[in-house]
């Protein structure tokens, strides 16, 4: 199923969604009309933003007021034009439509870096939008291409995509929980081309973290280091969450999404069952806070004093609005409505003062090196952005 085709659990969605809206008791955050205004004025701020090759906004620093700016070849830099094609297909105005044009072609020499397991994020994000909006062929091309790209970090013997190649002293063969969320990529190149060879790939990847990233209580480990030879798991660890042992937030939204994603192109019920236990992980934590936005790791001892991560908050708000058309649940819908009310609200729109192109505030991009905390951040606009099309155009 495509982005765009999907009439009949459109009408699930939507009576799912307003169901849920009826049962849910959180009264909306502010008023509709003042959250509407303020939203615009964020989203213009998008449209006003320079186009340039090497700037591509993927955080802000309030503390210096300046945009952290980065060029193609950053694992963020697609979800800026992909803010800009959605923000088109919110709004109908084609100014957006326009400017995701001009940043969407500066990504396309992304295609051939095979340097990165992120191809999905950098090129799924801005071109694979950007064809589902347009059908323009060249994007097509560029989608085939990056899969092709992609598909060489794949080892047969560990039958998953290598992530990171940094640390290679500590790290034979890492693969993290992120990496779930490039699968469509690939996915959606055999949909495009009908070459099974990548569908093939992407599911033995899902199988290979399926069988090693998840603990008893359905929590995610974040990276898994393997044999190249064996195939065997040589060890668990962390990157970006507290422990080695702990729960990070966003690492569990990743999987979340990205099995919830990898049902809808398998129909593997195995993927299913996992999706609804990692989000029964989520949802009933007890140290998740009553507006459903998590703290950056669930396990932080500074708790409730611990910061906020929205990014992983808009991630799994998204993921849900789709899984609920795949396993009824008014939990589910309940959840995304709760996120999306809280998101469109003072308290996580940034100052509309503040000269800068992202939309919410509070997302903590890597805890541990003390970078990008309580900061607004792309992905987390990216995320905020599909589950409200998902709500308004009812598509999972």
């Amino acid at each position: 199923m495509t982005k765009l085709h999907h009439s009949l659990l459109a009408i699930l969605l939507i009576g799912l969604f307003l169901a849920c809206k009826n049962d849910v008791k959180d009264k909306p955050v502010s008023d509709s009309v003042s959250v509407d205004s303020l939203l615009q004025l964020r989203y213009q701020k998008l449209l006003e933003y320079p186009v340039d090759s090497v700037s591509f906004p993927r955080s802000f620093t309030k503390s210096t007021s300046t945009t952290r700016k980065v060029p193609s070849k950053d694992w963020t830099s697609g979800f800026f034009p992909g803010n800009l094609w959605q923000l088109y297909m919110l709004t109908g105005n084609e100014a957006y439509k326009i400017k995701a044009i001009e940043w969407t072609a500066l990504m396309e020499k992304e295609k051939n870096n095979g340097g990165t397991h992120d191809m999905g994020f950098k090129i799924y994000c801005s071109f694979g939008n950007g064809y589902e909006i347009t059908a323009d062929e060249k994007y097509k091309e560029v989608i085939v291409r990056s899969a092709q790209t992609l598909s060489t970090r794949f080892n047969e013997n560990v039958s998953s995509i290598r992530s990171w190649d940094f640390n290679r002293d500590a790290w034979e063969f890492p693969v993290i929980i992120d990496n779930m969320m490039n699968l469509e990529l690939l996915f959606e190149a055999t949909r495009i081309t009908g070459d099974s060879t990548y569908h093939k790939m992407a599911v033995r990847h899902a199988n290979t973290t399926l069988k090693n990233h998840y603990r008893e209580d359905n929590s995610s480990v974040h990276v898994v280091v393997y044999d190249t030879i064996t195939g065997a798991v040589k060890e668990k660890v962390t990157h970006q969450g507290l422990t080695d042992e702990s729960s990070w937030a966003r690492g569990q939204a990743w999987g979340i999404y990205g099995f919830t994603m990898s049902y809808r192109y398998t129909k593997n019920p195995a993927y299913l069952e996992k999706a609804k236990a990692a989000t029964a992980f989520f949802l009933n934590h007890p140290n998740l806070p009553q507006d459903g936005i998590p703290y950056w790791d669930f396990d932080d001892p500074a708790i409730p004093n611990a910061p906020r991560d929205v990014s992983a908050g808009s991630i799994v708000a998204s993921a849900l609005l789709e899984l609920a058309t795949y396993h009824k649940s008014s939990e589910y819908l309940s959840y995304s409505h709760k996120v999306l009310n809280a998101l469109q609200s003072k308290e996580y729109l940034i100052n509309n003062k503040l000269i800068a192109p992202f939309i919410l505030d509070h997302s903590t991009g890597n805890w541990p090196k003390k970078d990008e905390m309580d900061e607004p951040i792309v992905y987390g606009d990216y995320y905020f952005l599909e589950a409200l099309l998902r709500t308004k155009s009812n598509q999972p």
